[in-house]
């Protein structure tokens, strides 16, 4: 049986260039976010971007005939363990969320004309996009809850609703918007996508939420997460994405290998802060020593890598299952790198702050950020309550309750077992006594 943990040499040169790009390149355009602006940050990057092209690495999620390189989730997870150091690093190598997972949509479920329109220029970086489905009067943690509707008249369809927390939607020129168009169909039949151009009459973008990860008030930034209303939204009826009633069919099928790209690019910010608190310990002293021959700080190190390590193996795994077994069978691997994965970049992050006590909570490092950033993981993509409760449902069906309500491991019932089992056995050492 084999059981590999290299990296075939011809890629682990690409990551290695790749991570050689994300540190001179693109981790120096992070401390001027703010000066260059979203223009600005483009034309930072364009050069990059070209480079990219160059290396066959762009849109690398992609099958090779949409520009991409068809790479499976094992080699994916591994990019974005490099990508997820930096905020901006996906968009140098054209799989940023949530472009990325709405050109797979696309791929997966589009027309030939819905993909001319929208996919062809989503992957030249010539459209940007928006997934629109989570809204602020019903729980996220809930699909089956939601309340725009999409009604259709004539040869079209009028959406009505409200949303929030569609990311990239103030920048967006086209979002996503799943609605519901069959109230009374069973729950996960009821709704459907649809392609909704940003100019569309009836769409209006109230506002950016600012949140913990930005909390200052801001509009048409990167990164950013709106809250959209439609108000008789009338949309052609090409404009249905997929076939009606598979909304939430389609969302899986974006949703799995997401998150193991999150959990990947969770490592990367937990590797980040990591190394941060290793070179932390090495020069601060007090108390008649380096941090580093402190029994604490040893503790948070060896934990924090350990925690590290473990989480690697499970996504790497969770993401070889489902390159050989396909999304169904890795259901439960991924939904425990989902919680945990989370859990390890806060703990990591947390340790890295306290190590460097007023420097560390203060903004001359990018913690403080790691730090919102790390507290919307345990959120994103379904909460870590309901991602436990999916694994325990899944793990629990390879068990059953005995019949007889005595437990299977009960020793003195196990005894009387055994001594019918081995009857001969112990007759003969009885006799030899």
């Amino acid at each position: 049986m084999p059981w590999d943990f290299s990296t075939e040499p011809a890629f682990q040169r690409q990551l290695d260039w790749m991570n050689e790009v994300v540190r001179t390149r693109i981790w120096p355009l992070e401390t001027l976010l703010d000066e260059l602006g979203w223009e600005g940050l483009q034309r930072g990057l364009a050069p990059v971007q070209q480079d990219v092209r160059a290396r066959g690495l762009w849109a690398a999620h992609l099958d090779p005939e949409l520009g991409g390189q068809g790479y499976g989730q094992v080699k994916l997870g591994l990019m974005h363990e490099i990508l997820g150091t930096s905020p901006i690093a996906p968009l140098a190598f054209g799989n940023a969320a949530p472009d990325s997972g709405n050109s797979e949509i696309l791929a997966l479920a589009g027309t030939p004309e819905q993909k001319e329109r929208y996919l062809y220029p989503l992957l030249a970086g010539d459209l940007k996009s928006a997934f629109s489905m989570t809204e602020p009067d019903s729980a996220g943690s809930d699909p089956t809850l939601l309340k725009t509707r999409a009604v259709r008249d004539g040869e079209r369809w009028v959406i009505d609703g409200h949303k929030w927390f569609s990311s990239n939607g103030s920048i967006a020129d086209f979002l996503i918007v799943m609605a519901v168009t069959d109230p009374d169909a069973r729950p996960h039949q009821r709704a459907s996508m649809f392609l909704v151009d940003a100019d569309t009459p009836g769409v209006e973008i109230i506002r950016d939420v600012a949140t913990m990860e930005h909390p200052w008030e801001s509009f048409g930034r990167y990164g950013n997460h709106a809250e959209i209303r439609y108000e008789n939204v009338s949309v052609p009826a090409e404009a249905l994405l997929g076939a009606q009633g598979a909304g939430f069919l389609i969302a899986q099928q974006r949703l799995y290998p997401g998150r193991i790209h999150h959990c990947m690019r969770w490592l990367g910010v937990a590797r980040r802060a990591f190394d941060m608190l290793c070179e932390r310990s090495l020069y601060r002293y007090a108390h008649g020593s380096t941090l580093s021959r402190h029994q604490t700080v040893q503790n948070w190190i060896a934990d924090s890598a350990a925690e590290m390590q473990a989480a690697r193996l499970m996504t790497l795994h969770a993401a070889w299952k489902m390159d050989t077994e396909g999304v169904l069978a890795a259901r439960e691997e991924i939904g425990l790198i989902k919680f945990y994965g989370a859990q390890v970049l806060h703990d990591v992050v947390d340790r890295a702050i306290q190590a460097h006590g007023a420097l560390g909570y203060s903004t001359d490092l990018p913690l403080e950020a790691m730090y919102r950033y790390a507290r919307a993981a345990r959120i994103y993509d379904g909460p870590d309550e309901v991602h436990r409760a999916s694994v325990a449902r899944q793990v629990l069906r390879g068990y059953e309750a005995p019949a007889d309500g005595i437990p299977s491991e009960h020793v003195p019932a196990r005894r009387e077992a055994a001594r019918h089992q081995f009857a001969g056995l112990l007759d003969a050492v009885t006799a030899n006594d």
